[in-house]
């Protein structure tokens, strides 16, 4: 069994199927079988079959598995596990099932999605299966949860996790992005500071493609660890650059690409009840060169754009746009549209 005082210690078969018959998930004579899921960079992942059922369990790490120095609360587990649950109220499809949550090991078990079934967002988006409609789903069910959420005292309470969501989105990608860019660092450390003090809405933190699953009833959600009651243009900003950056990875993909950026945009902008659009829209705007730029020079740089000269365009359209900010999506896209099209 995994204890409180072992979460440190590297996961074995033994200690998760021990870890499954305390929880009762595993009926006597049953065999237990765990395999290691690749891809975590910030937890073990193990998928657990016992009889006809699977499993997945998720443990969050102290220390990324990156190569500059990056660690992080392990307490983030358990907001990720009270994500997932609320937002299974709000748009119940848009999550995995979850089965049983233990804090003090800090883990919890959800119900394992096979990718024949439900593959990445991201697999698509390499393989060129890129129709619009699924960017708009992405985008619906996204605003959906932020708009069900907004402003609300008790939701902010329980997700309070300002320490964590700066130790590990707000640090590493814009504080680390200005220590290398110090012409740069003061217009980041503000963009930091309005990011960190708008507190609107439940947001997910980590909306990747990598992270939307593309199931039979529309996207699911996962890896919601970065959960933190504050400025939900954080997570659009953080989708529509994944979006853009893809470009470099697929470039014959380009204008489907191009064609995501913009059904996404348009159709989180128009869920959007909570404010008025054109001031989510502006700090979207801010929030997406200075991400093109961390990812490419902060702690997690992306693994896909790796060619000196890609590193350099992005910096070329990154830059200006930092110094410079818009208030509107389609100046960023432009930009970006000018350079990768030529």
């Amino acid at each position: 069994m995994i204890s409180s005082d072992c979460r440190d210690s590297p996961l074995t078969a033994e200690t998760i199927c021990a870890t499954m018959r305390h929880m009762n998930l595993v009926p006597d004579g049953e065999p237990c079988v765990c395999e290691p899921l690749s891809g975590g960079v910030s937890s073990d992942i193990w998928k657990v079959a016992i009889g006809g059922e699977r499993y997945c369990l998720k443990r969050a790490l102290p220390r990324l598995r990156v190569p500059q120095l990056w660690e992080a609360p392990v307490a983030r587990n358990a907001f990720e596990w009270e994500w997932l649950k609320l937002a299974g109220t709000i748009c119940p499809e848009a999550v995995p099932e979850l089965v049983t949550h233990d804090p003090q090991a800090g883990l919890f078990i959800m119900t394992y999605l096979d990718p024949e079934q439900y593959p990445s967002w991201k697999n698509q988006l390499r393989d060129g299966i890129i129709p619009e409609s699924v960017a708009q789903a992405v985008a619906e069910r996204l605003v959906r949860i932020h708009a069900a959420t907004a402003d609300q005292p008790d939701i902010a309470r329980r997700f309070a996790t300002d320490a964590s969501f700066y130790a590990i989105r707000l640090e590493p990608y814009l504080v680390a992005t200005g220590k290398m860019h110090r012409d740069l660092q003061e217009r980041l450390d503000t963009l930091v500071g309005t990011t960190a003090s708008t507190r609107r809405a439940l947001v997910h933190g980590d909306v990747s493609p990598k992270n939307i699953l593309i199931g039979p009833r529309g996207p699911v959600f996962i890896d919601a660890e970065c959960a933190w009651y504050g400025d939900p243009a954080f997570d659009p900003a953080f989708c529509l650059n994944h979006l853009l950056l893809k470009c470099l990875w697929r470039p014959q993909h380009t204008q489907a690409l191009l064609a995501c950026f913009d059904r996404f945009a348009a159709t989180y902008l128009a869920g959007v009840s909570w404010e008025p659009r054109a001031s989510i829209e502006a700090r979207i705007a801010g929030l997406l060169p200075a991400l093109l730029l961390a990812r490419i020079d902060g702690k997690s740089p992306i693994e896909y754009v790796t060619a000196e000269r890609d590193k350099d365009r992005v910096r070329a359209i990154a830059r200006p746009l930092i110094l410079r900010p818009r208030a509107e999506l389609g100046a960023i896209r432009g930009a970006w549209a000018k350079e990768v099209l030529g």
